[in-house]
């Protein structure tokens, strides 16, 4: 329970800059220095963020959307993840710019405020909640005044709160146990106190796998990504099976990434998965069974294992700001780290070879 308050509570530290080319006042504005809470998302700073620079803006309608050293960054990642994939060396303040003007819909998905934010979270909840109980419909039939009360504990960091409704959706866990997954940790725990604390379970992942063709000694010597197409996206499922007596970390990249134990190369194959940005469309767009279900179904596919692959090594695993040891178990990770809307987002730095 402390990690999950730990991470409700986490921020960024933004410096927010306008952009040059809608900077009609001199001098330009300072930038805007905000915390943005982990959990969020980046259009939710708008009340914060339009009042501060309104006074230099050009006229025209405002679409608030945001770059980071030119990369347009996707509105419905959260905040916290988007950090953990760009940022290999943290940056703090993290340096990012704000626009009013120009959207760019040849890489972004429509975003008209909070409602789309909204209806994506819903829509994330409702795909998570299959892959863990085979159907969302826990998650269809919420009232609207909990559906409400569940997306202000999110605006708000409410953890209190958002316990307290999404218990009502009955989405299954895996217990957990908190040693280490090595050998002498596995003695002293003894093979019948972990089948006890054992369940089967799934749970909901989201990988963002960057594949880099340079090395590198110092995560500062990264260069910036300059293109989403650098960045594949996976959604898959992680099973934890009762006989499964120490599941780690390890096991579950093996499981997400079974590229990366083959003969194949990173950048020589497919990542197969169910891209969510099918599921960010306007609110009227998003709210079938159907949609949601095929999604589901799709994202339990069971990939295969494989051996390692000896030309492509993972330089940086990220998990909510935290570089986690490979030993720890998955169990811990899924009930602690996950983000509001049930998935576990992991970052993952590729070296593969030139």
């Amino acid at each position: 329970m402390d990690a999950q308050k730990y991470l409700w509570e986490g921020a960024i530290p933004l410096q927010i800059h306008l952009h040059e080319s809608q900077v009609t006042a001199l001098p330009p504005p300072p930038p805007a220095l905000i915390l943005a809470p982990r959990i969020g998302y980046l259009p939710l700073l708008a009340p914060l963020i339009k009042p501060y620079f309104s006074s230099t803006l050009p006229p025209g309608v405002d679409t608030i959307w945001f770059d980071y050293n030119g990369l347009p960054l996707k509105w419905y990642i959260p905040t916290g993840v988007l950090f953990d994939l760009l940022c290999p060396e943290p940056e703090r303040p993290w340096n990012i710019t704000v626009h009013f003007r120009g959207y760019p819909g040849n890489v972004l998905i429509p975003c008209e405020g909070e409602d789309y934010v909204k209806w994506s979270f819903i829509n994330s909840l409702k795909e998570a909640a299959y892959i863990m109980n085979g159907n969302c419909k826990n998650v269809m039939n919420m009232s609207q005044s909990d559906q409400l009360e569940l997306w202000n504990s999110v605006l708000n960091g409410n953890l209190e709160a958002y316990q307290r409704v999404s218990s009502k959706l009955k989405l299954a866990t895996v217990d957990e146990y908190t040693s280490l997954c090595s050998p002498k940790s596995q003695q002293s725990l003894g093979e019948t106190d972990l089948t006890a604390q054992l369940k089967t379970g799934r749970v909901p992942v989201r990988l963002y796998i960057l594949s880099v063709r340079e090395d590198f000694d110092d995560l500062d010597e990264v260069h910036p990504i300059d293109s989403w197409e650098k960045i594949s996206y996976i959604n898959r499922p992680v099973e934890i099976r009762k006989e499964d007596k120490c599941f780690s970390l390890h096991d579950a990249l093996k499981t997400l990434l079974p590229e990366l134990f083959s003969d194949e190369s990173l950048t020589d194959v497919k990542l197969s998965g169910v891209d969510f940005e099918d599921a960010v469309r306007k609110p009227n767009d998003v709210s079938s069974d159907k949609v949601m279900e095929d999604q589901g179904q799709n994202a339990y596919k069971q990939p295969e294992a494989g051996h390692i692959c000896s030309s492509a090594e993972i330089k940086l695993i990220r998990i909510q700001g935290i570089e986690p040891k490979l030993e720890i178990p998955f169990s811990w990770v899924a009930n602690n780290l996950i983000n509001p809307d049930y998935f576990l987002h992991i970052c993952v730095y590729v070296k593969v070879a030139q």
